[in-house]
């Protein structure tokens, strides 16, 4: 039970929240507060810094591998077989490089790499995050909320927190982030060096939730003096010309400088029933692809996509420090990626055999989806195997589960206005890089911030918008 005395401090919390804008949005005139942890997780100082540290030796590494397009053709080439959006993908990157030709996009490659702090080996990759790797202000924010419940409500912040005066760990995603767009935004706009605006160009779903972290970078980006403008992709088909020097011109705005995809990232983002003469999804597909054969900043590529897929990173976690080199690396800076990337098992016929001779609790079987729902863990994981035909084993991959330590003393959540104790709470931890071109923005050598999502430890979906997750923050351990 929750002591009464617990009811005004978690109500403020949720006010808080929801003039912060820390909130998804439920009908066109109402939103309700994101799910959040009522105090921060803590983390060792050292390994914290080290994820700082060595995350943005991620982000040169996946621009390295987006702009190979032969390695990238071959590693995706066996997934297409198995996954239709994949395929599409492929088709994508190889007319944007069809006769040798190189898209004219500017690469902006805005990455979060997400762990776990593995009780045993320290922080593990999961996943890379290059197309819709948003949630950077929602990041920020709920730092922002745990001083301010730190300052306001001393009391029941030391209750529950997991590190009574912990310092607490400075997230700048916003700052950042914006700060990154805007560089890149500006090269473009001095390339020109046309009159108007500079120009970010967001491109989003139809009638998404997630609206109000968008926003927040959005406002970031106008502070800076830049012109943001919202479309989706059926927005936009049509409404796209060239000017000389291949400007991109968005019909009724003017010439466009960055373009931002919170969209892309699946079949129905591309849609468009409406469209007649075209197969589905491939007229959207083909605005894309106009967009990277201008001159604009564009995350994510097509190549980025691809680049940040559980494919490429399954080849990559495979190959040894010297292989790694390849991509730009010196042996040192490899040996520092090697150590962040856990262990990744490519699917084959003998794979379900293989696995129901061992525990299937040791590893979760992943397909190439983006966001929740696309893992599966424990007693489903053999049947789901045996079930697989041939073409599609080269679309999932076995990952070795990590297992973080839960906070030791139990945590207060709020979701929906309830407040509900967890005694085994886990955190995922997200790290934002931004490069430009390859090349790090910002005085951390592209680090820009994090992101914490924390769950029970019996969640196997931990998202925040999806699944069964809280948004959380970080403090040091003392």
């Amino acid at each position: 039970m929750i002591d009464n005395k617990m009811r005004t401090p978690v109500a403020d919390a949720i006010e808080w929240a929801l003039l912060q804008g820390l909130s998804f949005k439920v009908t066109q005139d109402t939103a309700a507060h994101t799910a959040f942890s009522f105090t921060p997780a803590s983390i060792d100082k050292g390994r914290f810094e080290q994820l700082k540290s060595s995350t943005p030796l991620l982000g040169r590494l996946i621009h390295a591998v987006s702009e190979e397009p032969l390695f990238l053709q071959e590693a995706i080439s066996p997934v297409a077989s198995g996954d239709a959006f994949f395929d599409a993908l492929l088709k994508m990157q190889t007319q944007l490089y069809s006769k040798g030709t190189k898209p004219k996009r500017l690469p902006l490659l805005i990455m979060r790499s997400d762990f776990m702090d593995d009780a045993e080996s320290g922080p593990k990759l999961i996943e890379f995050n290059g197309i819709a790797a948003g949630m950077g202000p929602f990041g920020q924010k709920i730092s922002q909320l745990h001083s301010y419940l730190n300052n306001q409500w001393p009391k029941a912040y030391s209750t529950w927190s997991a590190a009574e005066n912990g310092e607490s760990i400075d997230n700048p995603a916003i700052e950042r982030l914006s700060k990154g767009i805007a560089q890149a935004t500006m090269q473009i706009k001095r390339e020109f060096n046309d009159e108007g605006p500079a120009t970010f160009l967001m491109i989003i779903q139809s009638n998404e939730d997630n609206v109000f972290d968008q926003h927040m970078l959005e406002q970031a980006l106008q502070s800076l003096g830049i012109r943001t403008i919202r479309r989706t992709f059926r927005e936009l088909h049509g409404q796209l010309t060239s000017a000389p020097g291949e400007r991109l011109i968005l019909d009724g705005v003017g010439s466009i400088d960055t373009v931002y995809l919170r969209a892309g990232y699946e079949y129905c983002d591309y849609a468009a029933k409406d469209i007649l003469g075209l197969v589905c999804c491939e007229a959207l597909m083909q605005t894309r692809v106009f967009i990277e054969q201008h001159r604009v900043a564009v995350n994510a590529t097509v190549s980025q996509q691809l680049a940040t897929s559980k494919r490429v990173q399954m080849l990559l976690t495979a190959m040894d420090p010297e292989a790694l080199t390849q991509f730009g690396l010196k042996l040192n800076e490899a040996k520092t990626v090697k150590q962040l990337m856990g262990e990744m098992l490519a699917v084959d016929k003998d794979s379900a055999v293989w696995l129901a001779a061992r525990s299937s609790e040791d590893w979760v079987l992943k397909n190439q989806g983006e966001g929740g729902g696309h893992c599966i863990f424990d007693k489903d994981i053999v049947p789901k195997l045996r079930n697989l035909q041939p073409h599609e084993y080269q679309a999932w991959s076995l990952m070795r589960r990590l297992h973080p330590r839960p906070r030791t003393t139990p945590a207060l959540l709020v979701r929906k206005g309830e407040v509900t104790v967890v005694n085994d709470l886990i955190s995922e931890i997200g790290i934002f890089t931004l490069h430009i071109q390859g090349l790090p923005v910002s005085e951390e050598a592209g680090y820009c911030g994090y992101l914490i999502r924390s769950k029970s430890a019996g969640t196997t979906e931990g998202g925040v918008h999806t699944g069964m997750g809280v948004l959380d923050s970080l403090v040091y351990t003392t």
